[in-house]
């Protein structure tokens, strides 16, 4: 009866979730359905699956709209007719074109088109014409031009009937617009009659026509559609060669031609361990997975791109072999099963980190070896969180930025108008909804047939064809992704090498993980957190971290990449690591208290520190199976604990404990950690090629670490401001010059020990106007003099102020004011130098003018308007001398003392104690350069707040945990500048 059913994948339009839409349809006693959602096949997928749980015949389709407008709706008859559906519908999104009057020839497609739309064409054996309840008065006059064979109940199913669902649809319908709600174009909203009615209601309106039902219900039987799902589907491209059998002995060739490589004496626990995974790849049908990642890496290779293997693959002793990963799974013990099991329904996933400038080479080269017809990016789908949905509500009623942000902290006020509180009321009905289709972040898909007989595909501005789908359906359908990211980290290190093999003629071993993790260089770094600018370990709560855990080794910095994270430290076991790491008597407590517990966990303390962690605890504390244990790991994901099966999963864990006899407050207690952690702790493979990566990035800066400091600045920097890395590049003995148009590149470099820092650091210099300096300096030698620079370069005199200003004119060895004053002289306001050379350099004009004077503090604020931070010390800046000489290095001598220090702010968190009051832990440096680490209570947040950028005094009590020196901070008062007027 229900030909042309949507859900809110039909976007700011339907209002249905697929489970909504189940509920709905058997709650009004229909047992056959077909979801055609408008131009779209996100929700074909998981309704299929859906369908298959519960027994029901599949059927999906298309509504294919020109803005909205109804066309014609389409549905598969059978797999076949899916594939040709999607077909049609991506062309024409990838061409951006409208769908003609009459639908194309299909050969396994049904095509109903609205009766308001027909115009009395020919009508083929596949097309029919759709009657909805409120049409059938007007049928008396079109009985001789519609043959009663072609007529079918089109009943659109949008919403349920009701004002709440009518007024969502509207106001969903005015954000698609960008409508007032007051403004919303009739004809963007569906007919108020486009509920989903009672099935016996629907048929008493077509009593008096049998034929429509029985043509509707010839339709209804004649379509179906299925795939496989779960555990014994398998989409992707079955074989990398021509066989199973090829891509098993080309898997093996290639692990044994790397094996010494990668071990000098492999022993039997090596050899036992590759027959073991290549047993396990080649039973689940996975060898063509390894192999074509493995081709990517080859390629990356070949191109000389740094890249590193993270994720669960790095559990893979093959992925080792095969140089996609560089971490090595026996030496850290590395569960395989974490990975790929015989029990495990989900497909695995590597993940591929390329440098951010060689990502998008990657990808081409993707697409281009396996085509677009069966590769595709992966969809995503943006939805509408709590702040999000309240911003639009608001923009839809009208209201003013100011009254929005005040809505979306409605908890904090009491007096909210009629408008407010029906803002707040339909933000609380439509919060999740999708939006509209995005991207992944990283997801490819390479399927062995073409990607249509899935989904249809959208063409984004990337220019790949992307799946309307999301990784959840791709998992559930058997469609393994490759995740190809990018991380400037890995553009860092890159770029170092580079750097190194320019300035020092040094050729790099950057693989040599094994030397560099006894480098007593990089553990004297790890152990003091003098981490600055590396990978993963630079940020202020990491280096406490380190420093607390004397993180000199590679378990160590293991395990710290793991509990840095959000869910493992809120849930307070990160904590409990240090204290268990550095307490020998609290170790032994904790075994007492939990053998059990302990002696699944001794690596870790009895802490749980990997996702690896919670299926050991599921499994061989609860007794769930190992594909439960991992149902439950992953389930801990807000996407599938919306699903049955983890409430079941739940359920179990505490049954089984209860039965071995565990206490309810110690189940409850494990399950909360599990809880709080799961979903945000790294797999301890995914660690492990985090701990590779910083180990590189160390071994760059303990040895190079100028020109560690320049590939830094010139890709980013990372968690800290710019300045900070010329900072720490200056305190590792660097001469730091302003950007030169005879020395300076578009991006920083070094000669020596000289960093020039780059044109491109100068915020308002035209990219143009760089490639110009360059090209010419490149071509007729360096600029001699401003004179020559005008004469040889088309410029403005705006550009010149700017040029001048950021000092890159510095070599002229004038001032600033003189030279602005000769500029101004050479170039008038509105006239532009013309690109002909003129054959004698133009002379200046002498003005015999008073002393320009320009002192270093005038040159530091024309660096901060100009570059952002100044090049002299900002405690230079300041308007009076400096209240205390304390030093960050004598802190630790005043250990539970008061003490006041000053210091140049550098960074602070927000986060909240457990009543919810707002703190902060702070970082800024001292005169000398160094490091000071502060706390903030919520009394001291409050009365002496951070005010933004500049210097502080600090008043507190200097504490130490574990050999970490931070300030208890009681007062902190920002330090006034000098007056830049008063100069």
């Amino acid at each position: 009866m229900l030909l042309n059913c949507h859900t809110y994948y039909s976007f700011c339009y339907g209002l249905f979730s697929i489970e909504r839409l189940f509920y709905e349809i058997e709650k009004k006693g229909y047992d056959a359905f077909v979801l055609t959602d408008i131009n779209n096949t996100s929700a074909c997928l998981e309704t299929i699956r859906r369908c298959k749980m519960k027994g029901y015949t599949a059927r999906v389709g298309i509504d294919f709209r020109n803005n909205y407008q109804q066309v014609y709706v389409g549905i598969a008859r059978n797999n076949e007719g899916f594939m040709e559906l999607n077909q049609h519908l991506s062309m024409h999104l990838h061409q951006n074109m409208d769908f003609n009057p009459i639908a194309p020839k299909f050969n396994q497609v049904y095509i109903i088109y609205p009766l308001t739309v027909y115009k009395g064409w020919k009508l083929e054996d596949n097309e029919f014409v759709g009657v909805s309840p409120k049409q059938l008065s007007h049928l008396s006059f079109l009985q001789s031009k519609i043959p009663t064979h072609k007529l079918v109940v089109l009943q659109t199913a949008t919403f349920t009937k009701g004002i709440l669902q009518l007024n969502s649809h509207k106001l969903l319908r005015a954000i698609d617009t960008n409508s007032l709600l007051s403004k919303l174009p009739q004809d963007q909203l569906a007919s108020a009659d486009d509920i989903l009615p009672e099935k016996a209601e629907l048929e008493k309106c077509f009593s008096s026509y049998p034929h429509i039902l029985k043509n509707t219900k010839f339709i209804l039987d004649d379509c179906a559609i299925d795939f496989e799902f779960g555990k014994l589907s398998n989409k992707n491209l079955k074989h990398y060669t021509g066989s199973a059998s090829e891509d098993s002995e080309l898997l093996r060739s290639e692990c044994m031609k790397n094996l010494h490589y990668r071990y000098t004496k492999p022993g039997p626990i090596v050899m036992q361990r590759i027959e073991k995974e290549l047993e396990v790849i080649t039973q689940l049908n996975f060898s063509s997975y390894y192999l074509i990642n493995w081709d990517i890496v080859r390629y990356a290779q070949h191109k000389d791109y740094y890249y590193v293997g993270r994720g669960s693959g790095a559990n893979s002793i093959v992925a080792y072999l095969l140089r996609i990963t560089d971490v090595d799974p026996v030496e850290l013990d590395l569960y395989f099963e974490r990975f790929i099991n015989i029990y495990r329904n989900n497909a695995p996933d590597f993940d591929m980190d390329f440098s951010w400038t060689d990502r998008d080479d990657i990808t081409r080269y993707i697409f281009e070896r396996h085509g677009k017809e069966r590769t595709a990016l992966l969809g995503a789908y943006n939805t509408f969180q709590d702040n999000a949905i309240i911003r639009e509500l608001g923009k839809v009623f009208g209201l003013p930025p100011a009254e929005i942000e005040r809505l979306q902290h409605a908890n904090r006020y009491r007096d909210i108008d009629e408008i407010g509180k029906r803002i707040l009321k339909y933000g609380t009905l439509l919060k999740g909804f999708p939006n509209h289709l995005s991207i992944h972040s990283s997801g490819i898909i390479i399927s062995e047939a073409p990607i249509t007989a899935y989904s249809a595909t959208n063409m984004p501005p990337k220019g790949y064809p992307t799946t309307q789908f999301s990784m959840m359906e791709a998992e559930d359908i058997g469609l393994y992704k490759f995740d190809i990211l990018s991380q400037r980290g890995l553009g860092k290190i890159k770029d170092t090498l580079g750097i190194v093999k320019e300035n020092k003629n040094v050729d790099i071993d950057i693989h040599n993980i094994s030397a560099f993790k006894h480098d007593e260089k990089i553990k004297e770094m790890l152990r003091i957190g003098n981490t600055i600018g590396c990978f993963y370990v630079e940020s202020p709560a990491m280096r406490m971290l380190l420093a607390k855990l004397r993180a000199d080794d590679y378990l160590r910095l293991v395990a710290a990449s793991s509990i840095i994270r959000p869910g493992v430290s809120k849930s307070g076991m990160m904590r409990e690591y240090i204290i268990r790491f550095r307490n020998e008597d609290l170790r032994k407590k904790a075994r007492e208290e939990i053998p059990e517990l302990y002696s699944l966990l001794e690596e870790t303390y009895g802490v749980m520190v990997y996702q690896e962690d919670v299926i050991k605890i599921a499994h061989y504390f609860a007794g769930l199976t190992l594909a439960e244990a991992d149902y439950l790991r992953r389930g801990m994901s807000w996407k599938f604990k919306q699903r049955n099966e983890f409430s079941q999963v739940r359920e179990k864990f505490f049954s089984n404990c209860l039965e071995k006899g565990y206490s309810i407050k110690l189940i409850t207690d494990i399950w909360n950690q599990i809880e709080s952690f799961a979903n945000f702790a790294f797999s301890k493979g995914h660690s492990a090629s985090y701990a590779v990566e910083s180990y590189q990035a160390l071994f760059l800066k303990a040895w190079f670490p100028l020109e560690y400091m320049v590939a830094t600045l010139n890709n980013g920097g990372g968690f800290y401001r710019k300045e900070l890395y010329i900072h720490e590049a200056r305190m590792q003995g660097a001469i730091i010059k302003h950007p030169c148009i005879n020395n300076s590149n578009a991006m920083s470099n070094i000669k020596g020990n000289i960093i020039y820092l780059g044109l491109a650091m100068i915020g308002e210099l035209e990219q143009q106007m760089i490639q110009r300096i360059i090209a010419e300096r490149n071509q007729n030698g360096l600029f001699k003099s401003l004179s020559d620079f005008v004469n040889r370069i088309p410029v403005s005199i705006e550009q010149m102020r700017i040029l001048i200003r950021a000092g890159a004119f510095a070599f002229t060895e004038r001032n600033k004011k003189e030279l602005l004053w000769d500029i101004h002289a050479i170039l008038r306001p509105a006239k532009v130098k013309t690109p002909e050379k003129e054959l004698f350099e133009k002379e200046i004009k002498q003005w015999k003018l008073p002393a320009l004077m320009q002192s270093q503090t005038d040159d530091a604020f024309e660096e901060i308007e100009m570059l952002g931070f100044s090049l002299i010390s900002p405690f230079q800046l300041l308007k009076n001398e400096i209240p205390s000489k304390m030093k960050a290095s004598d802190l630790v001598n005043f250990k539970n003392q008061k003490i006041t220090i000053v210091g140049y702010f550098v960074h602070a968190k927000r986060t909240s104690t457990s009543k919810g009051e707002k703190m902060y832990f702070g970082t800024f440096i001292d005169t000398d350069g160094h490091w000071i680490d502060t706390v903030h209570f919520p009394e001291s947040a409050d009365h002496s707040p951070f005010t933004g950028p500049g210097c502080y005094t600090i008043t507190g009590k200097v504490k130490e945990e574990y050999d970490f020196i931070s300030v208890e901070v009681e007062q902190m008062k920002h330090l006034p500048v000098m007056d830049r007027d008063e100069l």
